[in-house]
């Protein structure tokens, strides 16, 4: 062969060198997070998520690719979103925003990956058949933890030690989560003596409604449940709830972040962090019904202590002792 031709030959194959090597590289995993809710409402939850994907070594943009479908607080729209990722056939789904959000996705497939956030026992929900063997395609993480029944009441005795009526606003668009909620609290409020107002709000006019209602009937203090939607009207239950002067705990710390009084529950944003870490455990070859669900360990207390000062509060000397942060 002539010398010439020869390194024409070469030069045209080291061009094809490089497109061959990308064709056989493997294409990056693809995550579907199904969300009830919309993004602009889980910006730090979303970072707690992707650390914990990091923690296990994948990186949006980099070696994973993550489909987002947000329901926009429309829960009927979930089963067809969750059909969208199941046709799409990515590797894993994340179930986020209540148990609505897992309902859809277990429905829409037996066979893909989930891994769900749970404020409600997921055994009690049949999402699971044991928190130690899951079994089926279903694994994640619960929040829920049983002192949590009874410390949304403690804390307003805290505060307004003459508290005998406790208001409980929940969610009937919710019902799983809603009838949870009352039925703790109401359990935990036969033992303390207290009586339970129970206040339903599934859009904004009904929430403001709620608090008139509140207000009407003199209740000593509010107790917001566990909700998406609660969470993304929190600047409206926070205004709310100063305008009538009432005390109100909530469930996450957005409220407190938002202006609200008092929150008390597990860390949301370690538990979207546990939620990146199982869902990367499962890009890595693990099944679900091989991964106990993890019960968060990490549990907080936040006082706004600047609402606590308009609502003419004065916060115990003990309670700010046990507050992991206090909002000036």
């Amino acid at each position: 062969m002539k010398r010439r031709k020869f390194i024409t030959l070469l030069a045209s194959a080291a061009v094809g060198w490089p497109l061959a090597a990308r064709a056989q590289q493997p294409a990056m995993p693809v995550i579907g997070f199904l969300d009830s809710r919309s993004s602009d409402e889980v910006t730090e939850r979303l970072r707690g998520f992707r650390q914990g994907l990091k923690d296990t070594g994948y990186v949006e943009g980099e070696n994973i690719i993550i489909v987002y479908r947000w329901a926009e607080n429309q829960f009927d729209r979930l089963p067809v979103l969750a059909a969208e990722l199941v046709r799409r056939e990515v590797a894993v789904i994340v179930a986020s925003g209540g148990p609505p959000v897992s309902f859809a996705a277990k429905a829409a497939t037996t066979t893909s990956p989930i891994v769900f956030l749970s404020g409600v026992d997921p055994v009690r929900l049949g999402l699971v058949a044991s928190l130690a063997r899951p079994g089926g395609n279903l694994t994640g993480i619960n929040f829920f933890a049983r002192e949590l029944e009874s410390k949304p009441l403690e804390l307003p005795q805290e505060l307004v030690p003459t508290a005998t009526r406790i208001a409980v606003l929940v969610n009937p668009a919710n019902p799983v989560s809603a009838e949870s909620t009352v039925r703790d609290v109401e359990t935990a409020a036969r033992a303390m003596g207290l009586q339970i107002q129970v206040l339903n709000a599934s859009n904004g006019r009904e929430i403001d409604a709620a608090f008139t209602s509140l207000a009407r009937d003199r209740s000593d203090a509010l107790y917001v449940g566990v909700d998406s939607f609660f969470n993304s009207r929190r600047v409206q239950l926070a205004l709310l709830a100063g305008r009538h002067g009432i005390p109100a705990i909530y469930a996450t710390r957005e409220h407190a972040d938002a202006g609200g009084l008092m929150s008390y529950g597990a860390s949301i944003v370690d538990a979207y962090r546990q939620v990146g870490v199982y869902t990367g455990r499962v890009l890595k070859g693990a099944k679900p019904a091989d991964l106990p669900v993890v019960q968060s360990t990490k549990f907080e207390l936040v006082i706004n202590h600047q609402t606590a000062r308009l609502l003419g509060l004065e916060i115990p000397d003990r309670l700010l002792a046990l507050a992991d942060e206090v909002i000036e």
